[in-house]
């Protein structure tokens, strides 16, 4: 099994859409563009979103089993995907990619 790179690449925060429909939080997504992780495998890194995980894992498995081209074609890398996070109000974009590295 291989470990997989998760890199925050870009976040993005909609005002107009937490203005209108969220209710107040106290603590918001504090993922920082550039950020990475490593997983091990099917296990989550250590302080990675849970949210965020429950979008990604199924792709970061695949990886780390040897999978990938993912949807015939669709990364340059077929190692590699790049997903995003479920939160409508501030999604973040990972991009993970398959290691030579095993676990």
């Amino acid at each position: 099994m291989k470990k997989v790179k998760i890199t925050a690449v870009r976040t993005a925060s909609y005002s107009d859409l937490i203005a209108q429909y969220e209710n107040p939080i106290e603590h918001a997504c504090d993922v920082q563009e550039g950020q990475t992780w490593i997983a091990n495998g099917w296990e989550k890194p250590e302080g990675f979103c849970d949210s965020a995980w429950d979008s990604i894992s199924a792709f970061v498995m695949t990886l780390a089993h040897g999978g990938g081209n993912f949807y015939d074609g669709w990364m340059k890398n077929p190692k590699s995907a790049m997903i995003s996070c479920n939160d409508g109000f501030r999604p973040v974009s990972f991009y993970l990619e398959a290691l030579d590295e095993d676990v």
